[in-house]
């Protein structure tokens, strides 16, 4: 059975690994996507033992809500857990809005769009410049003991924001980007999370492809954020997942999933899918449970971006 994860100092747990939904219903995006294809997703992340389903107004201004509102009238409620995010201010240009009445009308419509009576994780999506960052999380506190939310969190936060919006010890989870190849919240952000019993949740974990393994030496000019010596760093690390992914008959992507769940720091890790076929072999990270030894290896393969 998967390990599970409590959610900050909440009552929610979850499996280690969820589903990114950024892709399902997120027309605005990701463009071709089918609104079919998005329900058959997280049916098949329901089916294949994945709990957590993270989603945003900003898929879609609300559609990827709605599909996984519509899919969950099929599923036991009590057995998924939703987080979804909001910060974009549709009267006002999409513009970050961190105000307490707009983040508790926020809930409220995302309430509305998922089709349930409450939220497990709900996020601050983005800070905007001029509400104080405890003064929005208090106001979630309170739709929190209304019961509609069950755990709080923050996005796209830095680390002097994440600290003025716990100042009362509020906030549960962080959700910002991290992978294997982007590993500064290492530094000062994970050392503060863990103080503090909030849980991290990495987006990007596979860096937009990059750390799947179908991309090769001669694919640098698609990531043009890595140097040529950086880029060639990482094909040397992936060579050295695709031996450790050789010993568990598991993909490079699968292993490196793998890590992330055996990462103490992460509480859960989250990759897309645009298709059932691709979380049903995500789902198989599950089953791939790295040795001390493996997982040093890979962590020391991508030391270089610590």
């Amino acid at each position: 059975m998967a390990k599970t994860v409590t959610i900050g100092k909440s009552n929610v747990s979850t499996t280690k690994l969820g589903l990114g939904t950024n892709k399902v219903g997120g027309h605005n995006l990701f463009p071709g996507l089918k609104d079919e294809d998005g329900a058959a997703v997280v049916k098949a992340a329901l089916d294949s033992g994945i709990t957590l389903l993270d989603t945003a107004f900003m898929y879609g201004l609300g559609r990827s809500e709605e599909i996984i509102g519509d899919v969950l009238q099929n599923y036991d409620r009590s057995k998924v857990v939703l987080a979804t995010k909001a910060a974009q201010d549709s009267d006002n240009d999409l513009k970050n809005n961190n105000t307490p009445a707009f983040l508790k009308k926020s809930v409220d419509i995302a309430l509305k769009r998922l089709k349930t009576d409450y939220i497990d994780i709900f996020y601050i999506h983005f800070p905007d410049e001029t509400t104080p960052k405890n003064e929005a999380v208090a106001a979630l506190n309170e739709v929190k003991q209304a019961g509609k939310i069950k755990a709080i969190g923050v996005s796209n936060f830095s680390l002097d924001q994440i600290k003025e919006a716990n100042k009362d010890g509020l906030v549960d989870i962080v959700e910002d980007n991290y992978s294997l190849v982007h590993r500064e919240a290492e530094k000062e952000l994970f050392p503060y999370l863990e103080d503090n019993k909030i849980s991290f949740v990495p987006y990007f974990p596979l860096a937009s492809g990059l750390l799947t393994g179908k991309y090769g030496p001669d694919d640098a000019d698609k990531f043009k954020q890595f140097s040529a010596e950086q880029y060639q760093l990482i094909m040397k690390g992936l060579d050295v997942v695709r031996g450790i992914a050789d010993e568990h008959d598991a993909t490079v992507a699968q292993t490196i999933l793998a890590w992330y769940i055996a990462n103490p720091a992460v509480g859960v890790v989250i990759p897309g899918a645009r298709k059932p076929e691709q979380v049903d072999s995500n789902a198989k990270a599950l089953t791939v449970v790295l040795s001390d030894e493996e997982y040093k290896a890979i962590d020391d393969a991508f030391s270089a971006f610590k």
